[in-house]
């Protein structure tokens, strides 16, 4: 079942939300208060969850504030790579945690997505799996690894500048618990230990031929919390609605956070998925629609019954 709703992915970061478009993030701001708004609207009980931030920036969250954003969501989410795109160590997770708590005190702080990748050694990937659980299991409700496969060359990650990022982008196809030929790597039988309390992050492409594959591996690991996304540009190619319906059926055993993000071309200020959408409206109404179809709220009769 789906438990929240995130809108968008890593919003203060260029590769995902063009600043150019958006230097101070009132757009943003204004997208979260119209998203966060219409998914109440149709599930009050549902948790909003403001895009998992990357960099972690406790003044980009106090932006929001002032920006009146974090009056539509339930909590605030982070993303952290330290051992591959962050330039901090991993033991200061402790203290990433403790500075947005003091901008968001009145808010739950999310770790969602964290993770370490083996383009360098794979042994490196069990020790930042392992020191990840040591520092965050206990330390935040909700703490998702990403991810459990490792993305295929072929495909190509979102990005904006893709190759010229140097070693920064290749390292998107190391990430995974599992290679891209179907092989375990060595930090799978780490996670399985924490998969209960620990879950996962996984993006699914439109119409990922890996599905079923990883509902039957998430299963196996123990995984009760996943989070993975729902792309607004997707929605206008043909079959949309049935692959959506397909994934979020298959994603049923699982505790969902979904995430709502990616202009599509046509209606960004820029023809790109990292624009701020012409009609912020549009966005908050592809959000509700969503909402209605997978997560509706339970009618007050049906309650009173149970």
């Amino acid at each position: 079942m789906i438990e929240a709703a995130m809108i968008w992915n890593e919003p203060n970061n260029k590769s995902h939300w063009d600043p150019e478009l958006d230097p101070d993030w009132s757009l943003y701001a204004d997208l979260v208060i119209r998203a966060g708004g219409a998914i109440a609207d149709v599930n009050p009980g549902l948790t909003r969850v403001l895009g998992g931030m990357s960099p972690i920036d406790p003044g980009w969250t106090q932006r929001m504030r002032e920006h009146g954003a974090l009056d539509a969501v339930d909590v605030v989410a982070v993303h952290g790579f330290p051992l591959d795109w962050n330039l901090w160590p991993i033991h200061a997770w402790p203290d990433k945690i403790a500075e947005i708590e003091a901008v968001v005190p009145d808010k739950e702080v999310w770790v969602t997505e964290v993770g370490v990748g083996s383009f360098g050694a794979e042994e490196v990937q069990v020790f930042g799996l392992n020191r990840t659980a040591e520092l965050l299991i206990g330390r935040v409700p909700r703490i998702y690894w990403y991810s459990l496969y490792d993305l295929p060359q072929s495909w190509g990650a979102t990005t904006r500048h893709r190759e010229a990022e140097g070693s920064s982008y290749y390292r998107h196809f190391y990430m995974g618990l599992i290679r891209e030929d179907g092989t375990p790597k060595p930090a799978l039988d780490d996670y399985a230990k924490v998969a209960d309390r620990m879950g996962l992050m996984q993006w699914f492409h439109f119409e990922d031929p890996r599905l079923d594959e990883a509902v039957a591996t998430m299963k196996r690991l123990g995984v009760r919390h996943l989070r993975t996304g729902l792309s607004w540009a997707d929605s206008f190619r043909p079959g949309a609605i049935e692959w959506f319906d397909r994934m979020i059926a298959a994603l049923e055993p699982f505790e969902v956070t979904l995430t709502f993000c990616f202009t599509p071309e046509h209606l960004g200020l820029a023809p790109h998925h990292s624009s701020a959408p012409v009609d912020a409206q549009a966005f908050a109404d592809f959000c509700a629609w969503a909402i209605e179809r997978y997560a509706p709220a339970i009618p007050q009769a049906a309650q009173a019954i149970g």
